[in-house]
């Protein structure tokens, strides 16, 4: 299965806390990666020694640059080479540096042309650096199947009240949902009034007690989404405090593995520790264990036929998800047509 991937725009490499000094390889956009801590910033650079092709993340790194473990090449964050230790450096030893920004305690990165990358388009989630280290709850979670199916899921939330039954689900099937297009992002909202709150809110709204509840999931290309989410007694308002929102970003490794990560914030019991590790082992339940089991069987089934080519039947359901493809997809063509206009 070939994929066409969205070049220039920022994809989330890893998070901050993930690169250190030592080197970090991943595969993003079917490109090999290696990041490092070089000072103050983050490197990135193809993860192939010009050499030998040896994977310089298999090295070190010395004084802002990684050593090839092979024969000592070190290259910087430029990716020009600084030292060779058997001789003169030519123009030949450097390999391919990407543009990186760290914000929102995520590290992004640029693959398409250099001089296109422009920190301005990188996602607002200012939701995460407003909310304390104590109230945040991350996860990195390598997944087997197309970023975009790891986006359908998100974009249609119905499959919480059949796939995690006991957390999540039960106020999903039968709301209110709208579909739009705001800019260059699709919005979808779940409103459920005079509900029963799902295990995952029940210190706010306890059972018996019935609750108001919306969601709203914000998608905006390449696969960078935002999910919040609010359940309030019945017939009273939902406060900034009572909001959950969680970044979740997609970003393909390969065509069909992804790099999910999830950064979930709240906006109550900020300095309870105890309350965030219960609440993480059961999100980490939800979305390793039941989501990802269920995507990666998914991608098994359509092997290597594409999404589209395999005819699927679509339901109502479906339009959030069908408005993130075919958006992508005519971003992904007019980047494709203005490439050939040039070349």
């Amino acid at each position: 299965m070939s994929e066409r991937y969205l070049l220039d725009r920022w994809y989330q490499a890893a998070f901050s806390e993930e690169v250190g000094d030592t080197p970090l390889a991943r595969t993003l956009l079917d490109i090999p990666v290696v990041l490092y801590r070089a000072g103050d910033a983050i490197a990135a650079l193809e993860d192939r020694c010009p050499h030998r092709f040896a994977p310089l993340s298999m090295g070190s790194v010395r004084d802002g640059a990684v050593v090839c473990g092979y024969h000592g090449l070190a290259f910087g964050a430029d990716g020009a080479c600084k030292h060779n230790p058997h001789g003169k450096i030519t123009a030949a030893m450097r390999v391919r540096a990407f543009p990186v920004v760290e914000r929102h305690t995520v590290v992004w990165i640029w693959m398409g042309e250099a001089l296109k990358a422009d920190a301005a388009l990188i996602p607002d989630l200012g939701f995460i650096d407003r909310t304390p280290e104590t109230a945040r709850i991350r996860f990195h979670i390598p997944t087997s199947a197309n970023y975009r199916l790891v986006t359908d899921n998100l974009m249609d939330l119905s499959h919480a009240d059949y796939l995690h039954p006991t957390s999540l689900g039960g106020v999903m099937t039968g709301a209110e949902v709208t579909t739009s297009l705001k800019g260059e992002t699709v919005v979808t909202q779940w409103i459920n009034r005079d509900c029963l709150a799902p295990a995952r809110f029940h210190a706010r709204v306890p059972p018996p007690q019935r609750a108001d509840a919306w969601t709203e999931a914000v998608w905006q290309a390449p696969a960078v989404m935002v999910i919040s989410t609010s359940l309030v007694p019945t017939g009273t308002q939902r406060r900034d405090e009572d909001e959950v929102r969680a970044l979740h970003s997609m970003t393909p490794e390969t065509a069909s593995t992804t790099h999910y990560f999830v950064c979930g914030t709240r906006g109550d019991r900020l300095e309870d520790v105890e309350y965030s590790e219960r609440l993480r082992g059961m999100l980490a339940n939800a979305f390793i264990h039941e989501d990802k089991p269920m995507l990666e069987a998914q991608q098994a089934r359509l092997g290597n036929a594409s999404f589209e080519g395999s005819r699927p039947v679509l339901l109502a359901i479906d339009a959030g998800a069908v408005q993130v493809r075919r958006q992508l997809d005519r971003r992904i063509a007019a980047e494709q047509d203005a490439a050939l206009a040039l070349a």
